[in-house]
């Protein structure tokens, strides 16, 4: 089957956040969702509960799990069991419910920034402060600077947030620095949490994403990895995530935290997971092949124009654009184009810029980027 991701979508006046919530005269490249379609089979798998015409409170199958598990053993090498998983609303809550399992003697979580910023706000939420550690730039790349990370590691950190592959920055961590990390955690006794909602959309066919929990015994014993299909088969409004938490104590912990604050999974959700997992790989397939595409045409048009320059993404569909002005954002803003800046992630000199949409809307940005820094 072929999919055609060039077909128009019209999302103005649906309460879309992305393009609702701006000015209509604002082109918007910035909330992480895509314009294009979802699987059909999703949408089947929706119409049959929009159909039933009863809307109760729904229970996961074992069904659900069986899909999970055998994801994560053919796409991670990574053999989980049933009672590891904790199911989601979402995994931003499961960030925010991770920073509560905090140890009680420990006040403090690590991050590295520029980041995600429910990375480094999730310690606010649970009454802990975050520390950041800045990424640094070797050989071309965005790494993680354990030299620093240790020099700032006090008896406070509990705990380390990774972000893999990296939103913004768009890394796929390799092997070696995981190793890195889990000995890092390890040795230092750091819970290990790892958002891993990107896993799915590796660009660069050289890199492959690696679970960090899947390295070693000892650091799954240590961890917290989040996912979730929505942001790879766009379904990110449905919600619908998953915790794996191997330790029995950890996971007691969360879900202790999340009780209450957090609902069960609905119906939507858990109809929507499986039929993501078991029906859309062909699309996904696919869809890498169009954001490859659109990624390729976008980094050759913005290291172009004068002021910007751009590096290539390993993953998501999120570009990181460098820029010397000093707000981006609100510069943009006023040009008629949305995008995210650097200082949501707890950065600076740059802005981000999501091309998972049609080509002629990359068209539309670009001619805005041109005129704006001409």
């Amino acid at each position: 089957m072929t999919y055609n991701f060039d077909k128009q979508t019209s999302r103005r006046n649906t309460n879309s956040m992305k393009w609702d919530f701006k000015p209509s005269n604002v082109h918007p490249m910035w909330v992480a969702d895509m314009d294009f379609e979802s699987p059909i089979e999703i949408k089947k798998a929706l119409t049959k509960v929009v159909d039933s015409q009863i809307y109760g409170y729904a229970w996961p199958p074992n069904e659900l799990y069986e899909v999970i598990i055998d994801r994560l053993s053919k796409n991670h090498h990574w053999k989980v069991q049933k009672e590891w998983i904790v199911l989601l609303p979402g995994l931003v809550p499961g960030l925010h419910a991770s920073a509560r399992v905090l140890p009680e003697d420990k006040s403090s979580i690590m991050t590295t920034t520029p980041v995600y910023y429910h990375l480094f706000r999730s310690a606010q939420t649970a009454g802990k402060k975050t520390t950041e550690v800045p990424f640094k730039r070797e050989n071309g790349q965005w790494k993680m600077d354990f030299d620093k990370m240790k020099a700032e590691l006090t008896q406070e950190v509990g705990m380390y947030m990774l972000c893999n592959p990296h939103n913004p920055n768009g890394r796929v961590f390799s092997r070696d620095e995981l190793n890195e990390l889990s000995s890092f955690c390890l040795e230092n006794n750091v819970i290990l949490v790892s958002d891993e909602i990107h896993c799915d959309l590796i660009l660069d066919s050289t890199k492959k994403h690696i679970s960090v929990a899947s390295l070693n015994e000892n650091i799954e014993n240590q961890s917290i990895t989040l996912l979730s299909p929505s942001k790879t088969f766009n379904i990110a409004g449905l919600g619908g995530s998953f915790a794996v938490i191997p330790n029995p104590e950890i996971r007691k912990k969360f879900e202790a935290a999340k009780f209450g604050i957090m609902p069960h999974m609905n119906l939507w959700q858990i109809e929507s997971m499986m039929a993501a997992y078991q029906h859309g790989e062909p699309w996904r397939k696919e869809l890498i092949n169009y954001l490859k595409a659109n990624h390729d045409y976008l980094l050759e048009e913005i290291n172009k124009i004068p002021g910007l320059s751009m590096e290539a993404c390993e993953a998501t569909y999120l570009a990181w654009i460098a820029c010397d002005h000093e707000n981006p954002e609100e510069y943009l803003l006023k040009h008629g184009l949305g995008v995210s800046g650097a200082q949501q992630f707890n950065g600076k000199g740059y802005f981000r810029l999501n091309f998972g949409t049609q080509r002629h809307n990359i068209d539309k940005g670009l001619e805005i980027l041109r005129k704006a820094f001409s």
